[in-house]
This record gives C-alpha cells, sequence and structure tokens, in this order.
C-alpha cells in the first residue's frame, strides 16, 4: 500500500535546542500511534549521547524513534542523506497505519524535506583545502564578505561564524558558476501533495538561555567530558569532522588539545549553545509552515496534544 492511497499525515516539531521538543514528543507518542523520526544532525552518531540530550535506551524502547545511532563520527551525515532516510522512515511507519512524528531542530535537514534538495555539486577536497587556507589566513568573516558578494541572499541567511555553511556555499559558487540560492530555488518538496502539520516551539529567551547554561553545566556532571576524551582518545577522529563541530564536544575537544581551561572551555560551549538556538530560531522565523507554540504557557503542551489527539481520532487510527 503506498503512502498516497494511505493519506496519513506527517507531523512535526521542531524548536531551537533545549526548548523541550523531545519531552514533548515523548509524552504524545506514548499514548497515540506516534513513531518518532529524528531531524538532527548530531543524533545520527554513536557514542555522542550525553552532549547531544539523547533519547535513552529505555525512552526508545518504550517509544518508536529513527534515524539514531545511523552512523560513526567517523562518516559525514548531509542533509540529502537524511531526506533519502527520513522519506523512508515516512513510507514504514504510514505502512504500518501510524504517524511519524518529525523532531529536531537541524533547519538544514527540514528545509531540504519541506523545500527540496537541489541539484548541487559533490564536495570538491581542493576547493575546500583553498578555502580553509584562506580562512586561516583572513577569517571566516572574510569569507561570509565574499559570500555576500557573490550571492547576497546566501549570505543573509549563513551566520558569519557558520564556518561550515560558508565554506559549503562558497565551494558551489565556486564549483558551478551559479549561487547556492539560485539553484536551491529550482527545487520541489519531496513531501509534496502530502498532508504536513509543522509546530515550532519558541520559549522566552531569558528561560531558554537560563536553562541552556544548566543543561550544559548538567550534561557535564553527567560525564560529557569523559565522553569527549574516549572519542579524542580513538585517534582517528579530528575537530574538522561535522561530527566533532557539534557544540560542547568542539569546545571540550579544544580543552583536551590544551587550547583552553575547562572553565574556559564550558563557557564557550555554553556561548555556542546559546548562539545555535539564536541561529535556529532565525532560520525558523523565515519559514512560513510553523505554528508557534510557547512552551512555558499555561496549557501549551495540554493544548497541543489535544489538537493531535482530535486529529488521530477523525483519522480513525
Amino acid at each position: 500500500m503506498t503512502v498516497a492511497r494511505i493519506g496519513l499525515p506527517v507531523w512535526i516539531l521542531t524548536g531551537p535546542t533545549g526548548s523541550g521538543k523531545s519531552a514533548w514528543a515523548l509524552r504524545a507518542a506514548q499514548t497515540m500511534p506516534v513513531e518518532i523520526v529524528s531531524v538532527d544532525s548530531a543524533l545520527v552518531y554513536r557514542g555522542m549521547d550525553i552532549g547531544t540530550a539523547k533519547p535513552s535506551r529505555a525512552e526508545r524502547e518504550r517509544v518508536a524513534h529513527h534515524l539514531i545511532d545511523t552512523c560513526d563520527p567517523l562518516e559525514t551525515y548531509s542533509a540529502g542523506r537524511f531526506v533519502e532516510e527520513a522519506l523512508q522512515c515516512i513510507a514504514a511507519i504510514h505502512e504500518r497505519r501510524r504517524v511519524p512524528l518529525l523532531v529536531g531542530g537541524t533547519m538544514l535537514y527540514l528545509r531540504a524535506l519541506l523545500r527540496g534538495l537541489a541539484p548541487l555539486p559533490q564536495a570538491s577536497p581542493q576547493v575546500r583545502r583553498e578555502l580553509d587556507e584562506r580562512a586561516a589566513r583572513e577569517g571566516w568573516g572574510a569569507l561570509h564578505a565574499q559570500l555576500a558578494k557573490v550571492d547576497p541572499p546566501a549570505a543573509a541567511r549563513i551566520n558569519s561564524g557558520d564556518s561550515q555553511r560558508i565554506q559549503r556555499a562558497l565551494e558551489v559558487y565556486y564549483s558551478t558558476g551559479r549561487p547556492i540560492s539560485e539553484l536551491q530555488r529550482d527545487t520541489v518538496s519531496p513531501l509534496a501533495g502530502r498532508r504536513v502539520r509543522a509546530w515550532a516551539l519558541s520559549p522566552q529567551r531569558p528561560v531558554l538561555h537560563e536553562h541552556l547554561e544548566q543543561r550544559f553545566h548538567g550534561m557535564l556532571s553527567q560525564g560529557l567530558l569523559d565522553e569527549v576524551k574516549s572519542l579524542h582518545q580513538r585517534g582517528d577522529l579530528h575537530p574538522a569532522l561535522a561530527s566533532m563541530r557539534a557544540v560542547g564536544y568542539r569546545q571540550l575537544w579544544a580543552h583536551l588539545d590544551g587550547q583552553w581551561g575547562l572553565e574556559e572551555a564550558t563557557q564557550r560551549g555554553i556561548s555556542a549553545t546559546r548562539q545555535l538556538a539564536k541561529r535556529q530560531l532565525t532560520w525558523m522565523r523565515s519559514e512560513t509552515h510553523f505554528q508557534w507554540l510557547d512552551p512555558q504557557a499555561n496549557g501549551a503542551w495540554a493544548s497541543w496534544n489535544c489538537d493531535l489527539s482530535h486529529e488521530v481520532r477523525e483519522l480513525g487510527l
């Protein structure tokens, strides 16, 4: 039976890191025919549990989760791979007459799923090496300024400190002669024709900032530094890998390399987490798909849960 014939919806719950989306999803999935599909570029990596706030094994046994622990930190996990695997998960969940609830804050992945992926060129080691060398000499801010000249729309939505996305946008331009923003406009959503409902959690900024600081300290008390030490001691990983660029891991890796003390690494990790949340919110507000919810508002979760329950009853599940 095809997804189109089943006609079941795709639900999306997003929000900045630390907004509580995973907890909301778990609560909902315990009383409804829902399976969770992770939309998180760090949860795919095995051995990165504490710093990614990965659902516990007990939680994953209680509620079906997908796209977690699918690859080794040495591997590169792309938006293209995410879309392919997410669509497979959605089809399989629909076949089981259940609803896929996509949960996470990696907006590059969500955008690829909601808008489609442009046929971009493969990574060029030579171009990336040249860009890395330029960044080492001039700084990523200078490369962001260069991007603003050749692709203003891409520069407007990419933070000046987001080295990975600056590098990719310039790489595409130098490889094809066309701006990445132009290539991305000519796309079709892989979810076109399907029933999609999407919600975004948006806590008040002071509340979120306080929570993120407390959460980072909590991760350290749970053994985050030892987790990073285990990765550091493997010998085959390095800080340029996408997995090791994850917030928290990047700062503690630098601490283990002797770049700065643990206290400074902690403060840098907290600051990077807050900056990540800010970038995520900026991306989300540029989208038109999301219904916004304040997770701290009285009755917010109950209202959302009631909305889902009503739709489940209408679907006859």
